[in-house]
């Protein structure tokens, strides 16, 4: 529910609100949080809350020290596992630098750039996301362990299969958030899961993706376990992805084979992004995971699928992608694919995604196209994390 700003001291009464949350990622999709009193955001809608960018990866260099959060009131949201008396409420934020200007490294700004971009030129895509996660048994101080909350497998149910109660919970606090799960499911590895939610909107389905992690995480905890999304956690299991759904039309009319051929001749240059630790190239190539440069209407280690009634899906993409970042470059290359009016066909040389993230790193500094979609200070900042 979209909520007013005039609406916004009766929700904080009715729902006896006495912290909200003002949350932003840092420029690798990191979730950061910041807790305010109610009556501070007024002052916050016009001014904003400061926080110190030196102390946030990928922030220096904004401004001499300070970057300024602007609550998105469409994103308001009670967070269900705290107290039912003296709630705490959650916003999504725009960010500042300290001369007033769009931050560069803000991720939610660069997509709603992206889908504007797209929206001038008729283009419009809805996004889905499958994110897996590890479960971890933790010690008696409560810290993670190596290991695996249970031994099941693809599909298995319970009592081998003993994440069910965690993806109940999940679940249930999803739908709380106004998120709609689709499914959910143990998968390969030992305590690994997955749940797929509702898709919608790019800005939406980004910002669903990252209240989902605080979610699993956060359940977890509450079960007395560890959630992971790292690209491999286990060396000899298989990795957890994050594959992405697109449904790209233009004047209302699929055009999804345009757009999957702008994101097949991108897709190595685009994959610092998408896979930016050393652990993400040990993933790639391995059990549902893609290493060719090729696109296919079937098969599981497909790096680019084409689906039924124009909807496309990307498996490379790993657990620790900033959702914003991916979803915005995966955008203007499928964009460049549609306004090239490119055919559908399997690239002339067989070729790999980069196999590290060394030969990642050259591949992003030699492209002339992500200096035109992205900040020097993005790029800057995944070329030396």
């Amino acid at each position: 529910m979209e909520y007013l700003e005039s609406e916004l001291s009766e929700f904080v009464e009715e729902n006896d609100v006495k912290f909200m949350k003002f949350a932003f990622c840092d420029v690798f999709g990191r979730q950061k949080i910041i807790s305010v009193l109610p009556s501070l955001l007024p002052r916050a809608l016009q001014e904003g809350v400061a926080v110190d960018a030196a102390e946030i990866e990928g922030f220096s260099g904004s401004g001499d020290s300070e970057i300024f959060l602007f609550p998105d009131i469409s994103t308001l949201a009670l967070l269900p596992w705290r107290p039912s008396h003296g709630r705490v409420a959650r916003f999504y934020c725009h960010m500042k630098d300290d001369r007033g200007k769009g931050l560069a490294q803000d991720g939610r700004r660069l997509l709603q750039d992206a889908v504007d971009r797209a929206k001038e030129k008729g283009i419009f895509v809805n996004f889905g996301a499958e994110n897996d996660f590890y479960l971890f048994r933790t010690d008696e101080n409560g810290d993670p362990t190596e290991t695996p909350f249970d031994e099941a497998g693809y599909l298995d149910e319970a009592p081998e299969d003993r994440g069910e109660d965690v993806r109940r919970d999940i679940c249930l606090t999803l739908e709380d958030m106004g998120i709609e799960p689709l499914s959910s499911r143990h998968i390969s590895g030992p305590g690994q899961n997955r749940i797929d939610f509702e898709p919608g909107p790019a800005l939406s389905c980004a910002d669903n993706v990252i209240t989902f992690r605080s979610v699993v995480k956060m359940m977890a905890v509450r079960n007395g376990l560890w959630a992971s999304f790292a690209p491999k956690p286990i060396p000899e299991c298989p990795g957890n992805g994050f594959r992405v759904a697109m449904r790209p039309q233009k004047g209302g009319e699929s055009c999804a084979d345009s757009f999957l051929m702008g994101i097949l001749s991108h897709i190595g240059e685009l994959t610092l992004f998408l896979n930016h630790r050393p652990e993400s190239y040990e993933r790639l190539g391995n059990p549902g995971a893609p290493a060719e440069i090729a696109w296919s209407d079937t098969g599981r280690a497909a790096l680019l699928k084409r689906k039924p009634s124009g909807r496309i899906e990307l498996s490379s993409p790993d657990g620790a992608a900033n959702p914003y970042l991916a979803f915005a470059l995966l955008i203007y290359a499928g964009m460049d694919g549609v306004e090239k009016k490119l055919s559908l066909a399997q690239p002339e040389e067989s070729k790999g995604l980069p196999a590290s993230l060394e030969e990642a790193r050259a591949l992003c500094r030699e492209s002339s196209f992500l200096r035109q979609v992205l900040p020097r200070e993005v790029i800057e900042a995944y070329e030396r994390d």
